[in-house]
């Protein structure tokens, strides 16, 4: 377990990821892998408004009946830029996953230049974020993005207390526009919870190159993150990556640039 930057809260390095809960077949296995998830002690759920039309908050709402709700940390995002549109995207969120309040609620996928600035507009989804906090619906507050870094550092130089930052985190990251190496110091400076994704850039690194899963794995919890969101379609994926994380120690230097360097020839123009 790690802190989620300043907020005073342990979160496990390990989290499960909300879209691939869509993905599995049968919910009542979609509820059963993030049952065995939280009985195995991670307690750190992903999850977003806009997955699958709300399935994925849908399954995970059923999951965390039965007093499973204690047992879990619970992140979703928000889509709408706009405050009337963010404060629906809540409602939806807060009824699909049967719970009165979100640990970390999330504005999804700042991937674009204006965005911050619809967000941060006169009517927008910023404010939603205030009031929801002041009405106990959200505990904290954070953004993601999936491909620049320079659009996450124009958020953080808005007026305002982010608690956590979602980005990719992955060996190939390393060498192309970089979130590891332009964003994750600014976070750590600030006592901000750095929330990692993409560690296996959605498979493309295991198919692309000689590096297996659970060196990806282990190369994004050997930086200074809070948790690694991890989708996971089955119980026995979910499994194997508990596995690792409870037998996880820290790659040193050498062990990251020797595994840096096998992927440098197939990362630097981003296609992967």
């Amino acid at each position: 377990y790690r802190f989620l930057g300043k907020t005073g809260v342990k979160v496990s390095l390990l989290g499960v990821g909300g879209y691939h809960i869509g993905t599995i077949a049968s919910p009542k296995e979609a509820v059963a892998l993030i049952r065995t998830a939280l009985n195995e002690g991670v307690n750190f759920l992903d999850n977003a408004w806009e997955y699958h039309d709300g399935q994925s908050e849908e399954r995970m709402g059923k999951a965390l009946q039965d007093g499973y709700r204690a047992k879990a940390f619970l992140m979703t995002k928000v889509c709408a830029r706009d405050e009337r549109g963010a404060m629906e995207n809540l409602e939806d969120s807060l009824r699909r996953m049967k719970t009165d309040v979100i640990d970390l609620w999330q504005f999804h996928e700042v991937d674009f230049d204006n965005h911050p600035d619809m967000i941060f507009a006169k009517k927008g989804a910023i404010h939603a974020a205030i009031k929801a906090k002041e009405q106990g619906k959200i505990r904290f507050t954070g953004f993601t993005g999936h491909k620049s870094p320079r659009i996450h550092l124009k958020m953080l130089r808005m007026d305002f207390p982010w608690d956590a930052v979602q980005m990719p985190i992955n060996i190939l990251d390393a060498h192309y526009q970089s979130f590891a190496r332009e964003v994750v110091p600014v976070l750590v400076e600030r006592k901000i919870g750095v929330v990692a994704m993409k560690t296996a850039a959605s498979g493309a690194i295991v198919r692309g190159t000689k590096v297996s899963a659970a060196e990806c794995l282990r190369y994004a919890m050997s930086l200074p993150v809070s948790v690694v969101i991890s989708g996971m379609d089955n119980k026995e994926m979910a499994r194997r990556n508990i596995a690792a994380t409870k037998a996880f120690k820290p790659m040193n230097e050498e062990e990251i640039n020797d595994l840096l360097a096998r992927v440098r020839d197939v990362a630097g123009d981003g296609r992967l």
